[in-house]
């Protein structure tokens, strides 16, 4: 007897929510239901595919393997129904983009407009998440991730090098003065991230990772920081340089920077099996000249 495709679909809902009643939650059906379906698969297959305790669910080691399989084969199976309804159509359904907030501000939101006008059918989602997301965890399509990829699963499309700029207001530089060497910087107040550490390694020559006087998770809130006069900050020109054209941020320490640093590349990353490729397309397509990095 086959397992039906939406048992399984809500057994990954389990596994990718970590529970019963979270799946139950964000698919809105009853608990009872994803209980029934989960049991089913199991008893269907013969195996235990989740280990249940009081506190959290494991998946069993052949559960793992069963759960690969079945991501992979949802996927096909999406990718081909969509493929004969698509045909000679522009894309449709729902696009699910993450990139970190400044990102999204600086970079997304301006187009946004007009790639709805565009691609009327795609319902887009945006999210903004500071750190590296779980595109399979998250229910995210497509990524936008800055820096060194480390991830060979994932599939990936350059989209530029945005140059980092070591930048603080006029308003700071004429309370503490210009640093003229990066040895200098010791002397200043500083704007750093809380994580990755990585992000305070400023690409300086013979510069050691900084220990910043104040620190923020999040690139925006830096930005901000660094504009209001509370420090130097390092930051990338997709977000800073209309400041910097404008004189609102001036840059600092030109002559010592670093060019092609890890942090400059820009990448879209998605699942190489993904079955909304053909949206993915269209929003990469449509975003890529169109970006001022």
């Amino acid at each position: 007897m086959r397992t039906k495709s939406n048992d399984l679909e809500i057994l990954l809902s389990v596994v990718d929510t970590g529970g019963f009643s979270a799946a139950a939650e964000s698919l809105d059906i009853q608990v009872a239901r994803v209980s029934r379906s989960v049991s089913k698969v199991e008893s269907q297959l013969g195996v235990t595919i989740l280990n249940r305790t009081t506190r959290r669910i494991e998946l069993t080691d052949e559960g793992r393997q069963f759960v690969d399989a079945v991501r992979v084969g949802l996927m096909q199976l999406q990718q081909a129904e969509e493929d004969i309804i698509s045909r000679g159509e522009l894309p449709k359904g729902r696009l699910r983009v993450d990139a970190a907030s400044p990102f999204v501000f600086h970079q997304l939101v301006p187009l946004m407009q007009l790639f709805n006008q565009t691609y009327p059918d795609i319902e887009l989602e945006l999210t903004s998440n500071e750190g590296f997301v779980d595109l399979l965890q998250k229910k995210t399509d497509l990524a936008i991730r800055i820096g060194t990829l480390s991830d060979s699963t994932l599939h990936a499309r350059p989209l530029g090098r945005s140059v980092l700029y070591i930048v603080a207001s006029p308003d700071y530089l004429a309370r503490r003065g210009f640093p003229s060497k990066s040895s200098d910087l010791s002397q200043h107040d500083t704007i750093g991230f809380t994580t990755p550490k990585a992000l305070n390694d400023w690409p300086l020559k013979g510069f050691e990772r900084l220990t910043p006087t104040m620190t923020s998770s999040n690139g925006e809130t830096v930005r901000q920081l660094a504009l209001m006069g509370n420090g130097i900050a390092c930051l990338s020109g997709f977000m800073v340089k209309k400041d910097l054209a404008e004189g609102r941020l001036i840059a600092l320490l030109e002559g010592e920077k670093i060019s092609h640093s890890g942090r400059e590349q820009i990448n879209a990353v998605y699942y190489k099996s993904s079955s909304v490729a053909k949206r993915i397309s269209a929003f990469i397509d449509f975003i890529q000249p169109k970006l001022d990095l």
